[in-house]
């Protein structure tokens, strides 16, 4: 398919075809469901902790005779069932991370790129470049354009100029081509892809 390239100005810079194979998909929501959760699973630091009965320092006194007191038998007071006694099946460090093969997440990004087509949510610039790393002047263009929640990605290098302008912005995120997923796609509501990314891409999945 064909979509027009733009400059960060809002101007014309020719066109780019698109490869059918990796942006002209009809996206499956149950692929991109799978990816998201394997990510965000890998994501989870897996450090909570609580202690057992084995762990409390507390006395191993018996804590009242055995018989004649109409309670139940009990030896230490670092049961679960009292307050200040340990946890009972409490979490304990883990990886939460679950395993999912390449090639579906491989058709998850073709899912994803060719999900934001569909929407027509998707924009390729000439190039992403600032003469100055200034927050504001970026914003201001970014509104002239429209963009509020926006994911740029580039080549194998973000220009520095445009990665310090942009890190002080909420819902924009910049990444290189090598960072792109499918929950970052998924998340913002405008893509954009620099000609440098879509040729990678499609290097990629050749």
């Amino acid at each position: 398919m064909e979509i027009t390239v733009k400059t960060l100005d809002g101007s014309d810079a020719g066109s780019v075809t698109l490869s059918d194979e990796i942006f002209g998909l009809e996206p499956r929501a149950d692929i991109l469901h799978r990816c998201v959760t394997w990510q965000l699973s890998r994501r989870q630091a897996g450090t909570h902790r609580t202690k057992g009965r084995s762990e409390i320092n507390r006395t191993s006194k018996k804590m009242y005779k055995q018989k004649g007191t109409g309670n139940a038998r009990h030896g230490a007071a670092s049961a679960p069932q009292f307050r200040g006694g340990g946890r009972a099946f409490g979490p304990v460090v883990r990886s939460h991370a679950i395993e999912l093969p390449k090639k579906v997440r491989a058709l998850a990004l073709k899912h994803a790129l060719s999900s934001k087509v569909k929407a027509e949510q998707i924009v390729v610039l000439d190039k992403v470049s600032l003469a100055d790393p200034k927050t504001k002047g970026l914003k201001e263009r970014f509104a002239q354009l429209g963009w509020a929640s926006v994911l740029i990605v580039d080549g194998s290098e973000v220009e520095q100029n445009v990665a310090l302008a942009a890190r002080n912005l909420p819902y924009v995120d910049v990444l290189p081509i090598q960072g792109i997923n499918v929950y970052d796609i998924l998340r913002r509501d405008t893509l954009v892809l620099t000609k440098a990314a879509v040729d990678a891409l499609e290097a990629r999945f050749k």
